[in-house]
């Protein structure tokens, strides 16, 4: 099957190269197969041409933290102004009562929604294991992954310390360590893909410093490197956090993590707000990652990451919309929007730019997951690829510069055409292969069981 991306308003084939006016880009099978002015090109059964001479086209945006569950809890009145442990707390006792129906349901809402606003690679860190799940949480989300057509990278994340141990979760939802380490093996062996173009890989993600023992984070990193498999945190996300780990374990949350091994280039941590400059250099040093999180930092109060300062350090910082519950969206193009305006409230009109945005969004991104020839528009590398509309009024005046205008202006974030692996997925604005309105539907229908306990 071939699909031909024609007249392209603006073409962007990576944050290094200019941008295109009027190119042709052809996709074969689920590779991009060429990008040149004026394609020859006759569809044959199965192919076809999509008009994009309105259209900004980007490399597929990938996102590099989520909870897919929590969109099942967004804006709950009651934690609306609450900050991240009193948040937490709340929840967990909601949380507590989710299952396989609401596994599935949440993870084909929030890749739905990541789909339609121009991701195209996303992870998730589900770290809630509540003992009434006999399933299995991760084949029912790549099985919504497979329905969506996403390219999926989630995390076995991991909860061992409930509020008798001091963390915060209850008993129901937290496992033992030889439980969290026996499937994480499981599912590597069941799931993890590391071939060129691969749809499916494993991340191991112990939920945080407070959360879990710390044999457990240095038993995970050494498991992770058994097999060749990235691993995730959250960390320094909230001054509390700081707090708790002085308090429970004698150090700061980075000294903690380089203690067990929990850093390094096949590391990233979600967050990162509260690092100081030598914790800096240490990210620097070791090529640890940020998945930076600019709409949850935000809803949370929690404070505003350091990434213009790491940037220019080298230190590789990717693009998050983080969970449904802090952000209250998985709109990944609104999500570009706050990051480029955050750091213009701490550091300046001229922090960081849209193309600084963009890289964090594509290639940063697809570097942090490790997936290769993801990120940028090459001959040879895979289609995933976003297209937005500009010829709407919301765009009018702004097109000078047509893919800033999708970070400065406009108010719909959702794109014409998604595709994914040479697919696709997301029609003149709709899922492909699902009623969205049903989908709406259960999504309501399973937030009101669970909330309502």
């Amino acid at each position: 099957m071939a699909i031909l991306l024609k007249d392209c308003f603006c073409l962007m084939t990576a944050t290094d190269a200019p941008p295109r006016r009027g190119w042709d880009l052809l996709i074969k099978e689920n590779r991009v197969a060429r990008i040149a002015p004026d394609i020859a090109f006759t569809p044959g059964d199965g192919d076809r041409v999509i008009d994009c001479s309105t259209h900004v086209v980007v490399p597929g945006f990938v996102n590099t933290h989520h909870h897919f569950y929590q969109t099942l809890t967004r804006n709950l009145p009651a934690v609306q102004n609450a900050k991240l442990f009193d948040w937490l707390v709340y929840l967990y006792e909601v949380w507590k009562n989710i299952d396989e129906e609401a596994v599935y349901v949440s993870s084909l809402l929030a890749m739905g929604e990541l789909l339609k606003t121009g991701c195209t690679t996303s992870t998730d860190h589900h770290y809630l294991y509540p003992r009434r799940v006999t399933g299995d949480i991760m084949a029912l989300q790549f099985e919504a992954a497979e329905k969506l057509g996403m390219r999926f990278s989630p995390t076995r994340g991991s909860m061992s310390l409930s509020k008798k141990d001091g963390g915060l979760p209850p008993d129901s939802v937290v496992q033992t360590d030889e439980e969290i380490l026996e499937d994480s093996e499981r599912v590597i062996a069941r799931f993890h893909d590391p071939s060129e173009l691969s749809m499916r890989k494993i991340v191991l993600a112990p939920c945080s410093p407070f959360s879990v023992t710390e044999a457990l984070m240095k038993q995970t990193a050494a498991l992770a490197r058994k097999h060749g498999v990235r691993l995730h945190t959250h960390l320094a996300e909230t001054s509390d956090e700081d707090d708790f780990c002085v308090k429970m374990y004698g150090r700061r949350p980075l000294n903690l993590m380089e203690d067990t091994g929990f850093i390094g280039d096949d590391v990233f941590y979600a967050h990162g707000i509260f690092f100081n400059d030598g914790e800096l250099r240490r990210l620097k040093e070791t090529g640890t990652h940020i998945a930076h999180c600019p709409s949850s930092n935000m809803r949370l109060g929690s404070g505003i990451c350091r990434v213009a300062e790491m940037l220019p350090m080298g230190i590789n910082v990717g693009l998050a919309v983080d969970g449904s519950a802090s952000n209250d969206t998985s709109d990944m193009l609104g999500e570009m929007r706050q990051a480029l305006l955050l750091q213009r409230v701490r550091y300046g009109s001229d922090a960081v730019t849209a193309m600084d945005v963009y890289r964090m969004a594509t290639v940063n991104g697809a570097r942090i997951l490790n997936f290769e020839k993801v990120g940028e528009l090459r001959e040879g590398w895979a289609a995933d690829i976003a297209v937005f509309n500009v010829a709407g009024l919301e765009y009018a005046g702004a097109l000078s510069d047509p893919l800033a205008a999708l970070l400065f202006a406009g108010y719909d974030h959702g794109t014409d055409y998604t595709l994914v692996n040479g697919r696709v997925v997301v029609n003149e604005g709709r899922l492909v292969g699902i009623d969205e309105h049903d989908l709406a539907r259960r999504g309501n229908a399973v937030s009101k069981r669970i909330i309502e306990g």
